[in-house]
């Protein structure tokens, strides 16, 4: 099993957090937008699914888990912006510092492809995440990028995100 999506998410908690000098940051089948796939859950909770997997998300106990911290329910919004103490943080209620922080970058690279198999959706690599009805909505018309709430949308604008839709390559495949 891979952990380096988690990795993308930790270290860009990591740089949005803490003025630091990097000058690029490369996110490998990272769930940017949250993950709406069971695939870990399983693995501590076998009757878990998608349409269930909130009532253990988004409790304090189920914020233990990794997976639960990035998990974003389009049916269950209210729940995943008040339980969720990580992803929300990160993307809708960046601070100011977080901004500033992100802004420092001078390239983003958002690396996903379709036949990921383990992110779900896997446009969420991408920033890219479900709607209530479960449609794809891209980045550029996700909230938090038209809100520019961590400076995604100033990024984009100025020419230093480059998003890398890679098929024909697994999960488990990133690493190899």
């Amino acid at each position: 099993h891979s952990w380096y999506n988690v990795g993308g998410l930790v270290c860009r908690g990591i740089l949005e957090k803490y003025s630091l000098p990097v000058k690029t940051f490369i996110s490998v089948a990272s769930p940017q937008a949250g993950q709406f796939g069971v695939g870990d859950l399983k693995i501590f909770f076998s009757n878990c699914t998608r349409n269930n997997a909130y009532l253990l998300t988004y409790t304090k106990l189920g914020q233990k888990i990794s997976v639960a911290n990035y998990w974003n329910d389009p049916h269950h919004q209210n729940r995943y912006k008040k339980y969720n103490n990580y992803l929300p943080l990160l993307n809708e209620e960046a601070s100011s510092t977080f901004r500033s922080n992100f802004l420092n970058l001078e390239q983003l690279v958002l690396l996903g492809g379709p036949d990921d198999g383990v992110v779900e959706p896997w446009q969420s690599c991408h920033f890219g995440f479900y709607d209530q009805s479960e449609q794809i909505v891209p980045m550029t018309e996700q909230n938090f990028y038209c809100d520019d709430s961590f400076g995604l949308r100033t990024l984009d604008e100025q020419g230093k995100v480059q998003i890398y839709d890679v098929p024909g390559v697994t999960h488990g495949d990133w690493g190899r």
